[in-house]
């Protein structure tokens, strides 16, 4: 599962990306029975799932900057996923590429009526991401 951002180098201003489906987690919406629990004990390098990403997007293979250190887990079921976070790399954001593919970027006030799970992912990438 992957949560992905913009952060401006000069302004700090920080917007999330929406994929296509609404949803903040490019894996699609999130089911009712998921909620937040610890990242599993083996945790999965995001490079791939970043990979994976940047292709869907239309972005090159360096388009996107794993933050491997973010660490954070869903329970959906008996399942437990990781969630990694990825930043956009450049200085600007590339709103043509992700709206191509149905996506867009969202600030913390824009997501603000995203379900309540996203919503805690959100914060805490967003803690994360500020520091």
């Amino acid at each position: 599962m992957l949560i992905l951002y913009h952060k401006h180098p000069t302004s700090a201003r920080t917007r999330f990306l929406r994929f296509a489906h609404g949803g903040i987690c490019d894996s699609g919406p999130l089911p009712q029975e998921a909620v937040l629990a610890p990242p599993p004990t083996l945790c999965a390098h995001p490079r791939m799932v970043l990979r994976a990403a940047a292709a869907h997007l239309g972005l090159p293979t360096d388009g996107l900057v794993p933050n491997a250190r973010f660490r954070c887990g869903l329970r959906i079921g008996t399942q437990e996923e990781q969630v990694h976070l990825g930043q956009f790399a450049g200085i600007d954001p590339p709103f043509e590429q992700v709206e191509a593919c149905g996506a867009q970027f969202v600030d913390m006030m824009q997501a603000r009526r995203q379900p309540a799970l996203e919503l805690q992912l959100l914060r805490l990438a967003y803690e994360y991401v500020l520091g």
